[in-house]
């Protein structure tokens, strides 16, 4: 896959050579299963008309740039995104740089300089509640006209619904943000992931409890304080770990800044990782002061005893439910 941070870097690798595209927009933030919805659907209509699959989005958000104060945290990093556009089977993926100039754009001036001009689209897939243009004036109605005059279809693709509910970032966030990673997985169609640089902690784990890889999240959103079933992708291995992931405060050891701890399961690694990646299956509890080292160490255990337990069983439904 190829990204570029502008629509002309795009035109100069594709268009020049008589390449046209089917195209993706949106924020894509955490490609949940809505957005899996739209990527997949634009990987399959690319093939159908011959075109290159590109997905184009904005760093940082519209809203952190024209309404910073009520712009929700976001879910992934840019470099997730890339990872996730990637298996989906995009061959192409434009991230424009979401400045005031850009912002300023007509939805006509919109379409014609980025999408008609330098993208050369065929096809554009969008969800039914996309806006675009300067103070969002443009909607899939107008999308579909300008389309029209450009020479390009539009396919609104409709949200994809999950027990009822309607998969958004927005559900996302604030089940992330209360704890409920089990429902946040379900619904992103993988667990919710932090990544970032392992950090030397205080050495209160080694030396008392449980000895603990210390994570500075790049994201934004940080799950609830409290105690989680987790797998951790140490950097320069591809297989997993089980581990137990604690964030909070350390209550007991009177800590003052919030931490995301992971102990591995297991064998601990001979050689401390510079970056990891901490995926989020299920919360355990909340995070509770206890009395002391000792009290908070049996607690860890059973913690542990209890993370064991449930990947045992996942490892025997997943046998069970292995096709044939």
């Amino acid at each position: 896959m190829s990204a570029f941070s502008s629509s002309q870097a795009w035109a100069s690798r594709y268009a020049t050579f008589g390449h046209t595209s089917v195209l993706a927009i949106g924020n894509f933030d955490g490609i949940h299963l809505g957005h899996q919805a739209i990527l997949r659907a634009t990987v399959e209509h690319a093939h159908a008309l011959n075109a290159v699959s590109t997905a184009l989005t904005f760093d940082p958000s519209p809203r952190k740039v024209l309404r910073p104060e009520s712009a929700p945290p976001r879910l992934s990093t840019n470099a997730q995104r890339m990872e996730w556009f990637n298996a989906l089977g995009l061959e192409a993926v434009v991230v424009l740089p979401f400045t005031l100039d850009l912002a300023r754009l007509s939805p006509d001036e919109f379409v014609e300089q980025i999408l008609a001009r330098d993208l050369h689209v065929k096809a554009v897939l969008v969800g039914e509640n996309f806006r675009f243009g300067h103070k969002q004036a443009g909607d899939v109605k107008l999308l579909s006209e300008l389309g029209k005059r450009h020479g390009f279809s539009v396919a609104i693709v409709a949200p994809v619904v999950y027990r009822g509910e309607v998969v958004s970032s927005t559900i996302i966030r604030r089940e992330v943000a209360e704890g409920d990673v089990s429902h946040a997985a379900r619904l992103l169609g993988r667990p919710f992931a932090l990544t970032g640089e392992v950090i030397s902690g205080t050495g209160t784990g080694r030396r008392f409890t449980f000895p603990t890889l210390n994570l500075a999240a790049e994201q934004e959103l940080i799950p609830a304080r409290g105690v989680y079933i987790t797998r951790s992708c140490l950097e320069g291995e591809t297989r997993s770990h089980r581990s137990v992931t604690n964030i909070g405060m350390r209550p007991t050891f009177n800590g003052s800044a919030l931490s995301v701890e992971t102990h591995l399961l297991g064998a601990p690694s001979a050689v401390t990782p510079k970056q990891m990646e901490v995926r989020f299956w299920k919360r355990l509890r909340e995070e509770k002061k206890f009395s002391g080292p000792e009290e908070l160490r049996e607690q860890i255990a059973r913690d542990i005893a209890r993370a064991n337990n449930f990947f045992s069983r996942l490892r025997r439904w997943r046998t069970l439910h292995q096709p044939a």
